[in-house]
């Protein structure tokens, strides 16, 4: 067996084959793992398949450590994992075959042969498999030449590519997930037959979905994953709002960009600038309010005036309509959807420490965040008016760096906050509190007082002397 395995990794399946062998019953390791050492990927799991009970094996390379290892079993399914000491995990099932209705993606499953069981995988580079049995330890079983569509980068299905993916809906999600995740091809038939059943993807729960989709999302070049569910029409099932992105309309010959494509531009940047996935939701939903505030001003042209504010109120709509996180993902998210055209507006326009102390107030932790997001942003055909952005908004870091270092304004709360203010003055929680607030904080942040507890006293008094306030007896 040559297919780049560790020493371990070795003697694991050695292991698996040895306890199949007392059981007298043939296995096989297949899937994923056998695709990604093939690839030379590493794995963080591996899937048996034998011919005759996965549980009853499970228990037996269990028994052979020690200790022994605790097994996860799943009696409805016929499966078991057990987890090794590193966090590799194996999961064993027996051969089966299985049949769909056309309501559901879950299989009645039966006991079958080896050939059925590959017969149900979801694509040929995941139906590849390796004997484990020590007669034949590690020959390759590949019925339906995975390794040629390995070496083609192709991705196709094993049978009818029809049936596969009206039988189990997901499949489309994951050949598209599979397709981001490796640079490879979706074979032209295949392709054809996603766009062709993209309705039954209504069966799947948004759970599952937006599982494939946040792996796309996490994957080196998302864009390629979100042209394909857009060109296969899948992305207009479960996410319509992105889909309204896409296509420009010219008046007066005047057009604006493509917000779809721009979009998938904007994402690939931020991916090659951080990992995290919400920043990458962030760019995603940076732009998504455009649709609904597009506007042609005969004379100017196009306008997208609160597409930021807009786009953040929709990113709530959108993140339930996904079933994702809703605490601090989406406020994160909101706040740099809601933010993002403020540090490049700082890139037209004379350049404020004001303007800079707001924009420090507002983002808070999340500055760096929002400053990959907006660089991101900056996408156009004319490489030189690329670079000439990108050079003023050099100017505006490094004027938001010195600003920063000055004032303190990141996470800053005014000297003065409200408690202090009703207690001096004999205050209820009012709008006369709300108001002196506000004005010691804008005055810190416009520069009219330092950012000092006697400054912003003596400018409260002033302040509550306009509204007729006195403070209270000693």
């Amino acid at each position: 067996m040559d297919i780049n395995c560790t020493k371990e990794e070795r003697l694991l399946l050695e292991r698996i084959g040895s306890a199949a062998k007392e059981l007298d019953m043939p296995c096989y390791l297949i899937g994923g793992f056998v695709r990604d050492k093939l690839l030379g990927r590493s794995s963080k799991d591996a899937d048996i398949v034998c011919i005759g009970d996965g549980i009853a094996l499970a228990d037996a390379v269990a028994q052979t450590f020690s200790p022994p290892l605790h097994v996860s079993f799943f009696k409805t399914f016929g499966t078991a994992q057990i987890k090794l000491p590193n966090g590799f995990e194996v999961e064993f099932v027996g051969a089966r075959k299985e049949s769909y209705t056309e309501l559901s993606r879950k299989p009645e499953v039966e006991s079958g042969t080896f050939e059925d069981d590959q017969n149900r995988r979801d694509f040929t580079i995941n139906a590849m498999a390796i004997s484990l049995s020590p007669k034949d330890f590690g020959t390759l079983v590949d019925p339906f030449n995975g390794t040629a569509d390995l070496e083609s980068k192709t991705i196709r299905t094993p049978l009818d590519p029809d049936i596969t993916f009206s039988d189990d809906p997901l499949r489309m999600m994951r050949g598209i997930r599979f397709a981001t995740q490796l640079g490879f091809t979706i074979e032209e038939e295949t392709l054809a037959a996603i766009a062709r059943n993209k309705e039954r993807l209504n069966i799947i729960s948004k759970e599952r979905i937006t599982d494939e989709l946040n792996k796309i999302i996490a994957a080196k070049v998302p864009s390629i994953g979100f042209d394909l569910l857009y060109k296969t029409g899948l992305l207009e099932i479960f996410f319509p709002q992105m889909v309204l992105l896409a296509g420009v309309e010219i008046i007066e010959g005047k057009g604006h960009k493509d917000n779809f494509y721009h979009t998938l531009q904007v994402l690939d940047n931020v991916a090659y600038r951080s990992n995290n996935l919400w920043l990458r939701w962030a760019a995603i939903l940076h732009d998504i309010a455009k649709p609904a505030t597009k506007k042609f001003e005969p004379g100017h042209g196009w306008t997208f005036h609160g597409h930021d504010a807009l786009g953040k109120k929709m990113a709530g709509t959108i993140f339930k309509q996904l079933k994702l996180p809703l605490g601090e993902q989406l406020k994160y998210v909101g706040k740099l959807v809601a933010l993002h055209l403020r540090p490049i507006s700082l890139t037209k326009e004379e350049i404020t420490d004001s303007a800079m102390r707001r924009l420090l107030f507002d983002a808070g932790e999340d500055i760096e965040d929002l400053m990959m997001l907006c660089e991101s942003d900056i996408t156009s055909k004319n490489k030189q008016k690329v670079r000439r952005f990108l050079e003023n908004f050099e100017l505006v870091k490094k004027r938001l760096k010195i600003v920063e270092e000055n004032d303190k304004i990141r996470n800053w709360q005014p000297p003065i906050d409200g408690a202090e203010v009703m207690k001096i003055f004999n205050l209820p929680p009012s709008r006369e509190v709300g108001i002196i607030k506000t004005a010691i904080r804008e005055a810190i942040l416009d520069g009219i007082i330092p950012n000092e507890y006697d400054a912003a006293y003596q400018f409260m008094m002033g302040k509550a002397t306009e509204l007729g306030l006195a403070p209270a007896e000693k």
